[in-house]
């Protein structure tokens, strides 16, 4: 009979004691609050423009120094724009060694565009930098980010000069044209030399915004006779295709090919006919008179 009030007893002790274990546990948490730090999600080599995908916040017991630490609720409370400050200073930023999965990102381990050697760092081995101006709108640079894959579009237009007899003669199908002059470009900034905008200016095409792409040497040749030539825009590829594939050849698409109503417009407008004239007789004068059409 004394076995059942001792295995009560034990069993009283057992809950006290995790009781205790769990509480103290929970004041423990309390008192040391952890934090978050930046860490990549997947191992980063070096040369990588980071984005958004390639980084998260970890939490940590305690950040060491250097580390990028995500802005408490307090300290977003007092400065709203802290987030954004803190994501700029890291997104676009390229690392200047390489970063397993997990591991945080210090600030000494990235540089941001703008400073003195990011192009030394970002640039591949044998690779250029040009800086083009991109019209504003569309798909130009508002879908971009440093890292990102990018086409070059070229589109022209050939004025009406009365001035010049093969232009003038040129059907409005043939006036204006777009086509593909390089592909899969990385870009590697948006505004780099520049944290503002360009102001637009219709003598250039209305060019608002400055994106630095790594090219070969051949490329940036095309890409700086583009430029005098007209307007240049730029699209977006998909993650899914290769840097290393080969590039389709893509065919100009003219304005005829894009508006089939330029046809019909471009159809020679009737000639308004002069009806004939015939000379009158009546003594020594002469007159002229219009024929009537039957």
């Amino acid at each position: 009979m004394r076995a059942k009030p001792i295995l009560i007893g034990v069993f009283s002790v057992s809950l006290a004691v995790a009781a205790f274990s769990v509480l103290n546990s929970m004041r423990s948490g309390a008192a040391v609050p952890g934090v978050h730090i930046l860490s990549a999600t997947m191992e980063l080599p070096t040369g990588t423009l980071l984005r958004a995908q390639d980084m998260t916040w970890r939490s940590v017991s305690e950040a060491e120094p250097d580390q990028i630490v995500e802005p408490t609720v307090a300290a977003v409370e007092a400065r709203p724009e802290i987030i954004a400050e803190t994501q700029a200073a890291v997104y676009g930023a390229v690392l200047r060694h390489r970063i397993g999965s997990g591991e945080p990102i210090r600030r000494g381990d990235i540089v941001r565009p703008g400073d003195r050697d990011f192009l030394q760092v970002v640039l591949s081995p044998g690779a250029r930098a040009i800086a083009i101006p991109v019209a504003t709108g569309g798909a130009s640079t508002g879908l971009l980010s440093p890292g990102d894959r990018v086409d070059v579009i070229l589109t022209q237009n050939f004025k009406n000069d009365n001035s010049n007899t093969e232009l003038r003669n040129t059907p409005l199908t043939r006036r204006s044209v777009g086509e593909t002059i390089v592909q899969n470009l990385r870009v590697l900034a948006i505004d780099a030399l520049e944290t503002r905008p360009v102001a637009a200016n219709p003598a250039n095409g209305g060019f608002g915004r400055t994106v630095t792409l790594e090219v070969t040497a051949e490329q940036a040749a095309q890409i700086s006779v583009a430029a005098e030539l007209g307007k240049l825009s730029l699209t977006l590829r998909s993650l899914t295709t290769l840097a290393a594939s080969e590039p389709a050849k893509l065919q100009p698409q003219w304005a005829g090919d894009v508006s089939p109503a330029l046809t019909g417009a471009a159809q020679e407008k009737p000639v308004a006919v002069v009806p004939p004239t015939i000379q009158v007789f009546r003594g020594s004068k002469n007159t002229e008179a219009v024929r009537p059409e039957h």
